[in-house]
């Protein structure tokens, strides 16, 4: 029965979007526990989601089945004023605004050393659809025609294996199989400067599939102290065919490496707090990192050096606590930062500009976020845990690289999650 509701969930997992972009295109945390504490994960071991933060985790979480729903909210704005370049002024919300995201996390204790799992979970953040400019006809924003935005959804399968090498030390290795989706709507001004025109915007959705590895360590060096460390390699994916025009590389969008690092103190028996470190290198992904200008006018979209969204490395710091109120009832709290990806004033490279105008069907700006959470322990043993978070609005603005002006993209979320956890 336990197994037919995992792969019940799988099935579910990959037939919905995904829509964070609350850390670049990454969510601000995978379980809902991480969640209710901004993110903060590499030292919890009290779910089944190491595969998506710390594989080394999964030794101490016991036999246990977590599946969860996120309800997420991001409201997107894009403006554009002074431009005589274009003409093209004017304001534009994405009416994509509600998604549901759902994770699910396994393990299983096959000895007092060794456990087996899986976590499924989600990442995005491309998701908008932004109308036609009012007052231009059926002319949007960015100069094409009709509805602009694009759609983005990433789901990774991580099967992980945990192995306690000291009673209190364990390492961890989970295989990442990622699955991925993407169309484009509304971009058909870019079609001259594209090496495939045809395969730029309008295309409907294609996918690809992809592979990687996150590795992690856990110790708990005193009695109230807990480390923990993971790191995960790029995931390398096949090239987007129906999109060859328009991402660098001949289509090509892979997830960027990232690693993490964090600390736990049991202050008290009730009381714990949690500090994480999060790096995430956007540089290694060409069609993510490469800037619009000087790259429109030197190398056609699409190509190896073709123009992209002009994202920087990331650093993320998350800081939670967690108070057990009783036996039944824990409390969560959490504060995050990071680094915005993109440009905040102009591009480094061509000073004149900002990485504002591509970045407008893709505005990943939030920078601080705030979080509340619970988990309620049932008779059963069972648990519930609901999650809340809420991202601060972040705007980004910048002279206009292609339509002229001054362009400013704008971003706040917030979420509600839930999460039923079976102990067995």
């Amino acid at each position: 029965m336990k197994f037919t509701r995992v792969f019940a969930f799988m099935a579910l997992a990959g037939l919905a979007g995904s829509a964070f972009a609350t850390n670049g295109y990454f969510s601000h945390g995978y379980g809902m526990k991480a969640k209710g504490m901004a993110g903060v994960s590499t030292t919890n071991t009290d779910d089944a989601m190491g595969g998506a933060n710390n594989p080394a985790s999964m030794a101490f979480a016991g036999n246990r089945l977590d599946l969860g729903v996120d309800l997420f909210s991001p409201i997107r704005e894009a403006s554009r004023t002074g431009s005589t370049t274009s003409g093209l002024n004017g304001t534009s919300e994405s009416d994509s605004n509600y998604f549901l995201v759902p994770e699910l996390g396994y393990t299983h204790q096959m000895s007092s050393n060794l456990a087996l799992g899986v976590t499924v979970y989600g990442n995005g953040g491309m998701n908008t659809n932004y109308k036609p400019l009012s007052g231009f006809g059926n002319t949007n924003i960015l100069g094409g025609q009709g509805k602009l935005g694009v759609d983005l959804m990433q789901l990774i399968v991580a099967p992980t294996a945990a192995y306690k090498v000291a009673p209190n030390h364990s390492i961890g290795i989970s295989p990442l199989i990622g699955y991925q989706r993407f169309k484009a709507e509304g971009l058909d001004a870019f079609i001259p400067m594209s090496s495939a025109g045809g395969n730029l915007t309008n295309k409907g959705y294609d996918d690809a599939f992809g592979y990687g590895v996150r590795i992690g360590y856990m110790g708990k060096i005193t009695p109230t102290v807990t480390i923990g460390a993971a790191y995960a390699s790029k995931m390398k994916f096949d090239e987007f065919s129906k999109y060859k025009g328009l991402f660098a590389e001949q289509g090509g969008f892979d997830i960027p490496e990232n690693y993490n690092l964090g600390v736990a103190w049991q202050a008290t028996p009730a009381v714990k707090l949690a500090v994480d470190y999060q790096r995430i290198n956007y540089s290694g992904v060409a069609s993510v990192s490469n800037p619009l200008l000087p790259n429109l006018m030197t190398a056609q979209l699409g190509t190896n050096g073709g123009a992209g969204f002009g994202w920087d490395d990331i650093n993320v710091w998350k800081l939670g606590a967690e108070y057990k109120y009783s036996q039944q009832l824990t409390l969560r709290a959490g504060y995050s930062h990071t680094d915005s990806p993109i440009s905040a004033s102009t591009n480094p490279t061509s000073p004149d500009f900002s990485e504002t105008s591509f970045n407008i069907i893709a505005p990943a700006v939030i920078k601080d976020h705030v979080t509340l959470g619970f988990t309620y322990a049932l008779a059963s043993g069972n648990e519930v845990t609901m999650a809340y978070m809420h991202g601060f609005k972040n705007d980004v603005s910048g002279p206009g690289a292609v339509m002229g002006g001054t362009e400013k993209i704008q971003m706040y979320q917030n979420s509600l999650g839930i999460q039923y956890s079976w102990k067995m």
